[in-house]
């Protein structure tokens, strides 16, 4: 063969080879799509009742008061959910903005919480004002996902005051938040002791990101505390899934397998699975429980591949961000080796059905359940509002979509 004819076809080869792997499939192009909504549509900035805008506090004049101009720089546990997924993307991509978007969001918060921590009125909880879960911490949802997203901001940016806050946060969390005799989180209201499923969400990340962090393992060993805990006070044996929450003032769970709640129950078995050395002697533990929710939750995935606001009601409305934890769930557990690869399908499915019914062309992500609270009817979860771009969901949407790249690369690796 002639020798230029060989170089130019090995040339030609390579090229296709790295244009074939650089070149983003359609379903990153939709996570991207998804996540470049979110940039598009956050400011870092305040607004007061007439529309002016003010980038920073010092701006604000005298007895004006003002709120976030886009939920997107609030202090809320959503924003470090969403946070997470956009180091996530960077971490998968290589792609700046999104990293920056975390950095930008968290230096927001620490540059402008002082002004309102002074001016602080008592006519309202602490959640209804301008950062005020930053500086009182009174919930795990406070800042228990918030912290672990800074923890992941730190890695990138270190600053002496995220460091005291995440030491502040874990100290609140150890050894000042509301327990069971055995150690179990609970919340305070709107029922005293009152167990969350969400709470595993707003708990375990944190803790795994700091036992990584610090090299201590007593926050290994509560993380998996609640982990094992929140099974034994919410699972149900029968139905393969979890009560949303439970009682110990009366020993009674609630009445609804709400889909998120299970939704942050799968992926905070994934955040501590992620963090926890491959030769801990409860990593099997973790394991087992997350392959039985996970089994669990395969029974109740509908004919377009969708789970419901109420996982075991097929007459409530299928939801978006329910739907992507458990997408997310199934598709890191095979990529992981934690379940079998048969269950490869439920995930491709699951998204799917996302394509079809949930994300727009433009990277919207519709039918997003709000914010819940408990309840001791199955109306109040029936009628919760689903709206667009909800912070609730979109996070979780980029993560499942990431996990569904990188399975659809491993099952075509596998052809091979």
């Amino acid at each position: 063969m002639n020798k230029c004819y060989l170089i130019l076809m090995l040339v030609m080869g390579w090229h296709l080879s790295y244009s074939q792997e650089v070149t983003p499939s359609e379903d990153e192009v939709i996570v991207k799509k998804v996540a470049d909504y979110i940039l598009g549509k956050a400011e870092f900035a305040f607004a007061d009742k007439t529309g002016n805008t003010y980038t920073k506090t010092s701006d604000i004049p005298k007895d004006v008061e003002v709120d976030f101009k886009s939920s997107y720089g609030a202090w809320h546990y959503t924003n470090g959910v969403i946070n997470m997924a956009m180091l996530n993307l960077y971490d998968f991509t290589g792609e700046e903005k999104y990293a920056k978007y975390a950095q930008d969001h968290v230096l927001f918060g620490f540059d402008n919480y002082a002004y309102f921590q002074r001016i602080f009125k008592h006519d309202r909880p602490h959640h209804r004002f301008p950062f005020g879960q930053l500086w009182t911490m009174e919930e795990l949802d406070d800042f228990g996902a918030m912290s672990a997203s800074i923890l992941d901001v730190y890695q990138h940016t270190p600053r002496q005051e995220y460091k005291v806050y995440l030491e502040n946060g874990i100290k609140r969390l150890s050894d000042g938040q509301a327990r069971l005799s055995d150690g179990t989180l609970v919340r305070t209201f709107p029922v005293d002791k009152t167990l969350w499923a969400d709470d595993l969400y707003m708990s375990v990340p944190f803790l795994a990101r700091m036992a990584q962090f610090t090299g201590n393992g007593r926050y290994f060993d509560d993380a998996i505390n609640q982990l094992l805990n929140f099974d034994k006070y919410l699972w149900h044996g029968g139905k393969g899934l979890y009560y949303h929450c439970y009682y110990s003032t009366n020993k009674q769970n609630g009445v609804a397998h709400w889909g998120r709640s299970n939704g942050w129950l799968v992926v905070a078995q994934l955040h501590l699975l992620d963090k926890l050395p491959k030769d801990h002697p409860n990593r099997q533990d973790v394991i087992a429980n997350l392959q039985k929710q996970l089994i669990g939750l395969a029974r109740y995935q509908d004919a377009e591949g969708l789970w419901h606001q109420l996982i075991d009601k097929p007459d409530s409305y299928a939801e978006a961000s329910a739907t992507a934890m458990f997408v997310q769930g199934f598709a890191k557990a095979v990529n992981e080796g934690w379940l079998d690869a048969h269950y490869a399908s439920v995930a491709l499915v699951g998204w799917e059905g996302m394509k079809q019914h949930f994300i727009t062309e433009d990277g919207q992500v519709n039918d997003i359940c709000v914010g819940t609270g408990i309840a001791d009817n199955l109306r109040f979860y029936y009628t919760r509002p689903a709206r667009p771009n909800e912070k609730h969901g979109v996070g979780s949407v980029i993560d499942a979509g990431i996990e569904i790249v990188k399975l659809k690369r491993k099952l075509a690796e596998k052809d091979k």
